[in-house]
């Protein structure tokens, strides 16, 4: 549910403001995955209605892209080899300042280090247009994060950031789970020379314990073979007025009567209780 809410919000905003809309899978984390995945993802999005303008841009496909931003950062100093590992940072509640271990090459398993961005002094901030201004001191708070990672895997804010640019994203439409990894993207994005997008982060969708609805195990599938009761939900939770889809029969049809009703102005920033909305299991069970 959580992930439809924030598919359902970007799709809106996107169509409101007479722009594209495009996904991505970032699927760069291989032993994380569950294989057809995002196929099954992919596949239940068409089913409610909402297909990329453009064709979808797998990350697991962009290693020499990453690889090349990487490259210009360790050349301008931007980014270290470090070989610290979590243990070594336990002291500093896993931030990371300086490094401690003495061989940047390898450490002492000899294994390859993790290369992380150098982050300098002061605070990063942005006006985001649903939460409002915000600014977080990453130094303080994140320290010299990870852009590719000691198993040789990549880091997302690297590429995220790098796909942004090379997609020409103009604005970025996601969670509110992701708020606090905006500033180091954009610090990101100054480092590599790149522009940085506009930003809107929609509410969470979480249940009464305060887990999130979206990709985790106390989440609910959401049926694409019955996908009006879902969008009603998620048309709540985005503060917009159900009602404004009542009969209209098809996924294509409800979206169009949504678009026409829409007022990003009616977003809350809060997050929602699933309680306050009615998901039930039938509308669920064969997702």
């Amino acid at each position: 549910m959580g992930s439809l809410v924030a598919a359902l919000g970007s799709w809106l905003l996107a169509r409101h403001h007479g722009g594209d809309w495009l996904l991505r899978i970032e699927d760069i984390d291989p032993p994380r995955e569950i294989a057809g995945a995002a196929r099954q993802q992919l596949a239940t999005l068409a089913a409610f209605g909402m297909d990329s303008d453009e064709p979808v841009l797998w990350q697991s496909t962009r290693d020499d892209a990453y690889a090349d931003a990487l490259a210009r950062l360790l050349r301008s100093g931007e980014a270290f080899a470090c070989a610290c590992s979590r243990s070594d940072l336990v002291a500093t509640s896993g931030i990371h300042h300086a490094c401690i271990a003495h061989d940047m090459a390898h450490d002492d398993a000899g294994r390859q280090p993790a290369i992380r961005l150098r982050v300098g002094e002061g605070r990063i901030g942005f006006d985001d247009a649903i939460q409002g201004r915000c600014e977080q001191d990453v130094r303080a708070v994140v320290g010299d994060f990870v852009l590719r990672r000691a198993d040789g895997l990549w880091a997302y804010q690297l590429a995220v950031v790098v796909d942004d640019a090379a997609q020409g994203i103009t604005h970025v439409v996601r969670g509110a789970d992701l708020l606090d990894s905006t500033p180091r993207q954009i610090g990101l994005q100054r480092a590599l020379g790149l522009p940085t997008p506009a930003y809107a982060h929609l509410p969470l969708v979480v249940d009464r314990e305060g887990r999130k609805l979206s990709k985790s195990d106390a989440a609910l599938p959401v049926d694409p073979a019955d996908p009006l009761p879902a969008l009603r939900c998620a048309l709540t939770v985005l503060g917009q007025e159900p009602r404004c889809i009542e009969g209209a029969g098809h996924a294509a049809t409800a979206l169009r009567r949504a678009l026409a009703a829409f007022d990003p102005n009616r977003i809350p920033r809060e997050l929602q209780p699933a309680g306050l909305i009615a998901i039930t299991p039938a509308a669920s069970a064969s997702g």
